[in-house]
């Protein structure tokens, strides 16, 4: 019963961390309307960072709850939150007040990223652990996925049915967690892990340092992909969005892919480090493609799609690993909030350096990002089975 019981949590929280990813990481696909309606590409891309700026005020907070309290109530009140605000959203005059509301729903969604990673450490050992991992972190390119084929269709006549759309997904997924999920029984694992503080060494440190580092990439590709096509390749808004969903689905494989490898070679960082040259490889490519080199754009850029994401499950279980059940979801809000600060500044960031100098110094310095990460990574080796 326990066996299956672990199988079924999963899928419910994969459920909502799709949810919340479509939100948190889906907005960008609202670029082309938010533009149409008067913004610039820089104004319109800090309003799709605000759910990420909302996201790192509360993801320590949220972890530390669910390392108290437990999981399933934390990410159904978090899932909720964001549908409640999405449905304001969708109300909002003005850029000001839609940007603010966004914050408020992009803090309520930070529940699921910093509570569901926790799950997987209560429910899982470590011989399934970063496979099942991997099937939890699935959960953002295809949350990216179906914000690709969904949103820019939504939203031809205008953005408010595409918000709507979010917001009854995250409210149902909010129901699904509170009637499906149980919260693990404080395992042998919990009751083992000592009191000190995992942070007096540097090996989370670093996991979150390279951790951050990769997202750079990643939301290069997932911000910039969209309009990197419509603008340069001349494609429609909505073929690019289909092109990009595809990619997404194949950026959920990578991960998975990921992290049954490290399960198999007994190690999280080894993979994750040769994934992050790899990272650094194809976005060079598209460095290269982006600057007039023929035959190699669109390709590159799908490439750069489905590696730059397949490290995310790693560094997440490495880090609940790390820092053990008692510590695992500060430490997860930690790396969330790492991770998301970068997400929150690449869109203005890069959107400024597009606009005034391009697309290849943008994708080169995405890949310099990964190189920086192949650096940090520590070396470890995952527990004992």
């Amino acid at each position: 019963m326990e066996s299956g019981r672990r199988w079924v949590v999963l899928a419910a929280g994969v459920a909502g961390m799709t949810a919340g990813c479509a939100f948190l990481y889906g907005l960008p696909y609202l670029l082309p309307r938010l533009r149409a309606d008067g913004l610039s590409l820089t104004q319109a891309a800090i309003l799709v960072a605000c759910p990420t700026f909302g996201l790192l005020a509360t993801l320590v907070v949220w972890g530390a709850l669910a390392d108290r309290y437990g999981e399933r109530g934390v990410i159904a009140l978090g899932l909720a939150g964001a549908g409640a605000g999405l449905l304001a959203a969708s109300a909002a005059r003005g850029p000001v007040v839609l940007g603010a509301v966004l914050v408020v729903a992009g803090a309520a969604a930070g529940s699921v990223n910093a509570a569901s990673g926790r799950l997987i450490l209560g429910w899982f050992g470590p011989a399934e652990r970063g496979l099942a991992m991997g099937i939890r972190q699935m959960a953002q390119p295809l949350g990216v996925a179906v914000a690709a084929v969904t949103i820019p269709v939504l939203s031809s006549t205008g953005r408010n049915p595409a918000l709507l759309f979010l917001a009854v997904f995250c409210l149902a997924t909010a129901v699904l967690i509170a009637v499906v999920v149980r919260d693990p029984a404080r395992s042998a694992e919990a009751a083992a892990t000592t009191n000190g503080n995992p942070y007096r060494a540097p090996v989370l440190w670093r996991l979150h340092g390279a951790g951050a580092l990769l997202v750079f990439p990643q939301f290069a590709v997932a911000t910039f992909g969209l309009v990197f096509l419509v603008d340069t390749q001349h494609w429609d808004a909505a073929p690019a969005g289909r092109l990009l969903a595809v990619a997404a689905f194949g950026g959920a494989a990578a991960r998975l892919f990921a992290g049954w490898w490290s399960d198999r070679a007994g190690s999280r960082t080894g993979p994750m480090r040769l994934l992050a040259g790899a990272t650094a490889g194809v976005l060079a490519v598209l460095a290269l493609g982006a600057g007039g080199v023929p035959g190699v754009t669109v390709v590159a850029l799908v490439a750069a799609a489905v590696v730059s994401v397949s490290t995310n499950g790693l560094s997440f279980t490495a880090v609940a690993e790390y820092a053990g059940p008692g510590w695992a979801g500060r430490a997860l809000g930690i790396h969330n909030t790492g991770q998301n600060a970068v997400a929150a500044l690449t869109a203005p960031i890069l959107g400024a350096v597009v606009t005034h100098a391009g697309y290849p110094p943008a994708f080169t310095a995405a890949a310099c990002a990964a190189v920086l990460a192949v650096l940090a990574v520590p070396r470890l080796s995952a527990p004992a089975r």
